[in-house]
């Protein structure tokens, strides 16, 4: 006796047409950048009618802030660790793991995010001078920590974690240079795990974290 499929609920089914969405206007927006983008565009990617674009997000701009906000809140989960590791070690070594994850598994998230930064954020600019502010005044104030309790090196917080964003970042926003230099390749799951150790290796024993071999 087979098992009857159940039909799926009017929630499941917004649920599964948004991650459509949202995974199809990523990579339009990335290649094509907020103007160039259509709304045509993203749903032909996404396999549906134009109409069910309007009817989950209004607006362009609606669908392009969501798509940024979610790369972003995918970046602040990653930092999750600063707020109780004991110290650089762990919280840094986490986030850079974290963070480099991302950028493989959403390297257009980080692009249309870099683009729109590299454009003077005409469109994410509120979100830039709150959120952004208020979470990287946090993640600093938890580095001032690890320097007073001497667990690294004196330091400009700021400019670690702009380290951090453009190491890791970078794998993303410029993937097509990392392959072609890697023989025209993306690279295998042992060259993601060997670059997140070297990226490891080389800020913590710059900042003092790790003693230097």
């Amino acid at each position: 006796m087979t098992q009857e499929t159940r039909p799926l609920s009017k929630k499941d089914i917004r649920r599964e047409n948004e991650k459509l969405i949202l995974e199809a206007a990523e990579k339009v927006f990335a290649e094509a950048g907020f103007g160039g983008a259509t709304m045509q565009l993203i749903a032909d990617l996404a396999g549906l009618p134009k109409a069910n674009l309007h009817y989950y997000f209004p607006t362009k701009e609606s669908l392009y802030r969501r798509v940024v906000q979610a790369i972003f809140h995918d970046w602040l989960k990653a930092a999750d660790i600063f707020d109780n590791a004991p110290g650089p070690v762990e919280g840094i070594g986490a986030y850079i793991d974290a963070k480099m994850e991302i950028s493989r598994r959403h390297p257009a998230g980080s692009k249309v995010w870099a683009s729109e930064v590299m454009h003077r954020a005409p469109v994410i600019q509120d979100y830039l001078e709150t959120t952004l502010v208020e979470w990287t005044e946090g993640r600093m104030a938890i580095i001032r920590r690890w320097i007073d309790e001497g667990k690294m090196n004196p330091v400009d917080p700021r400019h670690l974690l702009y380290m951090l964003w453009a190491t890791t970042q970078h794998y993303a926003d410029f993937g097509h240079q990392i392959e072609t230099l890697n023989g025209n390749a993306p690279l295998s799951d042992a060259q993601w795990e060997a670059a997140k150790d070297s990226v490891k290796t080389i800020i913590l024993t710059g900042i003092g974290a790790i003693p230097s071999a």
